[in-house]
């Protein structure tokens, strides 16, 4: 019996309208034969129409192997397991930080210690806002980087075949919302032999809280250019806490509830419940501490482990006061509620 295809993955996942968009089919695709266009991404990959199982008749199945929304996989939500939970910050200046900084002081100890020797993550044009991703070796790049949006939707995990793939890196982070993190699960479990390489690349999964994303082009150009007369270079910072907050550059904030912006919403995000990333090492999100600090959620011993190596440098710096739960459940269940009604 042949494995699944990519047309088995375009009839089940892209064409129901349930693709998260994460890139992870693109990363793992033996044949290069997945990708999202630079012009118009769409809401899911396109192939090239060569596949190796379609076309030659080779075993593969990788792109099906790894997707998150493939098959009977169960929708996430509320918590999750975890072990700690705790607010936490930066341990020295991190300009542009979207909370505490203490996802980039996490990430800044281990590439200087050499737990990890690169970082896949998103950046972002300061000017255009315009979303990428990236492969990131450097604290100097890392820092720079603090607060890009992960609001945006960004194929993240397309970026994993550079770093595995091209550049050969075997300690591998990634910072990524929810889907990427499942996506990211499912790489590191699975007994594909085309897909065993990355997941043997991957030493830390640090989850995003996340409600949804948005398409840049909706919301920057229609939303906040043609709407609200906004431009991209205005917005100082973006923040999503059941509703979207706009911080500008001289200019009164703009609050938006997030009833308004459904059409700039990803319509894979309608079918997500997951709000913590609760397939990561560590999450974290601003909910639920005090102001200047990001909660973090500890869910493994290898989240642990870097976690405590970080607090012992001084480079992490742990609150004192109590994460408060209910917010966070109080909004993984607004998000659970809003995305089964669709």
């Amino acid at each position: 019996m042949a494995a699944k295809s990519y047309r088995n993955l375009k009839e089940e996942v892209w064409d129901q309208g349930l693709c998260s968009g994460c890139g992870a089919c693109i990363a793992v695709c033996p044949a290069d034969a997945l990708h999202f266009p630079a012009r118009d991404p769409g809401t899911s990959p396109v192939s090239s129409g060569y596949c190796k199982e379609d076309t030659d008749g080779v075993p593969c199945g990788a792109c099906v192997a790894v997707c998150p929304r493939a098959g009977d996989r169960a929708p996430k939500r509320m918590l999750g397991e975890y072990r700690e939970i705790w607010p936490a910050r930066a341990g020295f200046e991190v300009p542009r930080r979207q909370s505490g900084g203490a996802v980039t002081a996490l990430l800044t100890h281990a590439l200087e210690e050499g737990l990890i020797d690169a970082v896949v993550t998103v950046a972002e044009d300061r000017f255009t806002l315009l979303p990428r991703s990236v492969v990131i070796t450097s604290r100097e790049a890392l820092v720079h980087e603090a607060g890009s949006r992960y609001q945006w939707w960004v194929p993240l995990l397309a970026s994993l075949k550079e770093a595995v793939v091209a550049r050969k890196y075997r300690r591998v982070a990634v910072v990524g919302v929810p889907c990427a993190i499942q996506a990211l699960r499912l790489v590191k479990e699975s007994d594909h032999q085309l897909v065993k390489p990355f997941g043997r690349s991957l030493r830390l999964l640090l989850g995003l809280f996340c409600t949804e994303t948005f398409d840049y082009r909706i919301l920057v150009e229609q939303v906040l250019g043609k709407e609200h007369g906004v431009a991209p270079w205005e917005v100082k910072r973006l923040d999503v806490k059941g509703k979207l907050e706009v911080t500008l550059d001289g200019k009164p904030a703009l609050v938006l509830p997030l009833a308004s912006l459904e059409a700039a919403v990803r319509p894979g995000c309608h079918t997500c419940t997951d709000l913590t990333a609760v397939d990561a090492d560590i999450s974290a999100g601003a909910v639920g501490s005090p102001k200047g600090f990001t909660t973090l959620v500890i869910r493994t011993p290898e989240g642990k482990a870097f976690a405590d190596l970080a607090l012992a440098s001084g480079r992490l710096v742990k609150g004192e006061e109590e994460v408060d739960l209910a917010a966070i459940e109080k909004l993984a269940a607004a998000k659970a509620k809003r995305r089964r009604k669709m």
